[in-house]
């Protein structure tokens, strides 16, 4: 009968495991920061990439919102003309040029559309955490203020086709298309020839009726046209801080 004997096994010290021990803990230390590291230059590409588009769509809303507070700001100086001069005169009374120039800047239908496609696309992703926390908070607050803006615009739309309705039963329409094309000509090349031109050109009128006149007013008044501006010009405000953010943060081409 054969007799086995155990290998001898030499027992190891304190000093031997905790030797291990804290080779092993090392090891999956530095791996742990090595991944992060990882992640976080990966992240930071990313962020990158992002800041770059969000950049681009911010540009085309600031395009956007330098022609849509030009507009409001110059529709609201027309319509305080219109108000001013039916305030001291009947319609009748009025030069009808006066009243179609004037008179056209009430119904108008500018709006403002953000062009949010990369907001929209890190807020699902969970990529908005990629910015540092000011800009982060400045982009979420932007948004908030592109969502008041529609809401504004869209309860504006209701009271538009009211306006429009009204201005119907007074305008012509071709002579209200004239005077359109006079404002879209001096957008190109400014002057006062062609807008003196047509008000003198004395069009004829559908009604001189003070009630419909005076209904009109009022409804041009419901939309709140000088808000309209001051609300475009504090997100101009926003996007452009934003836009500075971003190329300073990421060192991105400024143009």
């Amino acid at each position: 009968m054969e007799v086995h004997h155990h290998p001898h096994v030499e027992k190891k010290g304190f000093k031997e495991y905790f030797l291990e021990f804290l080779m092993i803990f090392m090891a999956v230390t530095l791996g742990f920061f090595a991944e992060n590291i990882r992640e976080k230059i990966t992240e930071h590409k990313r962020a990158k990439i992002y800041a770059g588009t969000m950049v681009n769509d911010l540009r085309t809303d600031t395009s956007s919102l330098k022609y849509y507070i030009n507009y409001w700001n110059y529709a609201s100086n027309n319509v305080d003309t219109l108000f001013q001069l039916l305030s001291k005169a009947e319609p009748a009374q009025i030069p009808s040029g006066k009243l179609y120039w004037y008179g056209l800047f009430g119904g108008a239908p500018i709006v403002f559309i953000p062009d949010d496609a990369t907001f929209q696309e890190m807020k699902s992703a969970g990529a908005l955490s990629y910015f540092n926390n000011n800009v982060a908070q400045k982009i979420s607050q932007y948004d908030q203020l592109t969502r008041r803006m529609r809401v504004y615009d869209d309860q504006d739309q209701r009271i538009f086709s009211e306006v429009r309705k009204l201005r119907s039963q007074l305008f012509y329409v071709q002579f209200n298309d004239q005077a359109n094309d006079v404002y879209q000509s001096n957008r190109l090349k400014p002057g006062r020839n062609k807008i003196d031109s047509f008000i003198n050109s004395n069009p004829p009128l559908l009604s001189t009726d003070k009630t419909i006149f005076n209904q009109y007013l009022e409804m041009v008044r419901s939309r709140f046209i000088p808000l309209k501006a001051r609300n475009a010009d504090t997100l101009l405000v926003r996007a452009t801080e934003i836009i500075e953010d971003l190329q300073n943060e990421y060192h991105l081409e400024k143009k």
